[in-house]
């Protein structure tokens, strides 16, 4: 995909049932001829095809990446986090791709903006402000950013909701999944359909702005006493259904911070870090999405700069206990307990213990190693990441022992995971083993 391809353009949402179902039908098609020219390549050249090989082609992941950016809504958002949780288990080039939908949303012609503004705020809407840039700031699979100053200058960050998404959230997950199982990817024996209705609910929760500006809230209130990090203050008279207001918060992209010192990448890691443990085991409650561009940073003062309280979510003191107990196996070293905790809490599948007891255990081994050593842990080193894809995918083409841990367990661990991949991309170095056991200790209390 070229650059010029990769930059975010005006192009209407389609918010009709008919449109974006034709959308999902041009998806379907667009893959089945990729995956057809794919595989007369293939056997051209004396290559016997697997479908998965003609499926996951670069090619694909284009098509899919273009389709869903133009569709936004449930359909990008569950292609986002296909390219988040997959991590580095997918092929380099086909990650690279699918990691276009974090950073390069299409944003909706100035027509179609000023009709679901008109519809919120009334046909004068503009005389509320000074100025209100046309030209989104960001923009994401349910809605994009813009810029505005108000009539007493106060300075705000307007998110508009694109038209059609709430309504569409469940036909879009419907079609996403039923192009998953014609790929022929899926196992038919794994239900899909718990994992299935939480996401609905939390991207129905998503598409809530009342609900996010309570979540925001909320959070501004837990994190009063932490001056690193800094929360946007709704405005409560210009939010709507579809329309969040909050008070603009300048900042660089957490990312960009790869270029700056070792020393602000490791403090900037690390107070992500215990954030994302003080939600686990201390505020019970995790803010789930991991996407990069719901953190900022604010090079003048060294604060981090807070983001997007959609996917905000309640951690159940069940789920909280079954962290602890395997992180206080894993800190101890004790790989027997590691495994029969991981089973407790749904993450491994028995059967899969029973018919590759060997390979989980190299894996156990290999993360132990990593959380027991007694330096920093170095996110820069992904030595260790290869050993665990290896193994890891030896026991996944073993499809009768898949396995869908807790909804609730892989929303959380989605933004554990999400939060090494920012280590990673900073190269920070990291006391893991210290945070952890200090956020444990401190908390201690709760788990009794």
């Amino acid at each position: 995909m070229s650059d010029k391809d990769n930059k975010p353009r005006h192009r209407a949402v389609p918010s009709g049932r008919l449109s974006r179902l034709s959308g999902f039908g041009r998806l379907a098609g667009g893959i089945a001829g990729g995956m057809l020219a794919e595989g007369s390549r293939r056997l051209a050249s004396g290559e016997m095809p697997k479908m998965s090989d003609m499926i996951m082609t670069p090619g694909n992941a284009m098509r899919l990446a273009d389709r869903l950016s133009h569709l936004r809504g449930a359909a990008m958002k569950l292609g986002q986090m296909i390219s988040m949780d997959a991590g580095d288990m997918l092929p380099p080039e086909l990650s690279n791709i699918l990691a276009g939908l974090r950073d390069n949303a299409n944003f909706m012609p100035a027509r179609q903006l000023d009709k679901v503004l008109i519809a919120e705020w009334g046909p004068e809407w503009r005389k509320q402000f000074r100025r209100f840039e046309p030209r989104p700031i960001a923009a994401a699979s349910i809605g994009q950013v813009h810029r505005a100053v108000t009539r007493d200058d106060r300075t705000l960050a307007i998110k508009v909701q694109y038209p059609g998404i709430r309504d569409s959230i469940d036909a879009d997950v419907d079609n996403v999944a039923t192009l998953l199982r014609m790929s022929g990817m899926l196992p038919k024996e794994l239900d899909f359909d718990p994992l299935l209705k939480a996401a609905k609910e939390q991207l129905h929760e998503e598409a809530d702005y009342h609900r996010e500006g309570e979540q925001l809230q909320r959070f501004a209130a837990l994190l009063a006493d932490r001056p690193e990090f800094v929360v946007p203050t709704i405005d409560k008279e210009l939010t709507r259904e579809r329309v969040l207001a909050m008070s603009f918060e300048p900042g660089v992209p957490i990312e960009s911070l790869e270029t700056e010192t070792q020393e602000i990448r490791d403090r900037v890691s690390a107070q992500v870090i215990e954030l994302v443990g003080r939600e686990l085991f201390e505020f019970g409650v995790m803010q789930t999405d991991p996407n990069f561009a719901n953190y900022r940073y604010q090079p003048e003062t060294g604060r981090i700069v807070l983001l997007d309280f959609g996917a905000t979510r309640d951690v159940s003191l069940q789920i909280a206990s079954s962290y602890r107990s395997l992180l206080t196996a894993g800190l101890s070293g004790d790989g027997d307990a590691v495994r029969e905790e991981s089973i407790k809490a749904g993450f491994v599948n028995p059967l899969a213990v029973e018919r590759h007891r060997e390979r989980i255990d190299s894996m156990i081994d290999v993360i132990l190693a990593e959380m027991t050593q007694p330096d920093v842990f170095d996110f820069g080193d992904r030595a260790f990441v290869s050993v665990l894809r290896d193994e890891g995918m030896a026991i996944a083409a073993d499809k009768s022992s898949w396995h869908l841990p807790p909804a609730e367990t892989l929303f959380i661990q989605r933004k554990v995971s999400g939060t090494a991949l920012l280590g990673a991309r900073l190269k920070a170095k990291v006391d893991v083993r210290g945070i952890v056991s200090d956020i444990l200790a401190a908390n201690a209390e709760l788990a009794e």
